[in-house]
């Protein structure tokens, strides 16, 4: 079975500028078979991609929230402990 699931964030802990580039890393230590990825935002049912790394090459004010990645062997799905995504400056671009 998987286990071990974890996420990593560049920028080191989810702390973003506005505009600027955000890549997530989803790792498993123990699984066999290949695996499949995908990834949540919040309670969002539809994945924001598939794959190992999750890139948004230009973070914008709706970006920030928890990520989760999930990781399936095709017999058992894992989940990762979710990410805070923090955007930095977005106080600036709202009004009032």
């Amino acid at each position: 079975p998987l286990s071990g699931v974890s996420l990593s964030a560049q920028p080191p802990g989810g702390q973003v500028a506005l505009g600027d580039r955000l890549v997530l890393s989803c790792e498993v230590a123990q699984g066999t078979g290949p695996l499949s990825f995908s990834w949540h935002r919040g309670g969002s049912g539809e994945p924001l991609g598939t794959g190992p790394r999750l890139e948004l090459s230009h973070v914008g004010v709706n970006d920030s929230g928890h990520y989760r990645c999930r990781a399936s062997d095709g017999d058992s799905v894992a989940e990762s402990v979710p990410v805070n995504v923090t955007v930095l400056g977005e106080r600036d671009h709202r009004a009032g």
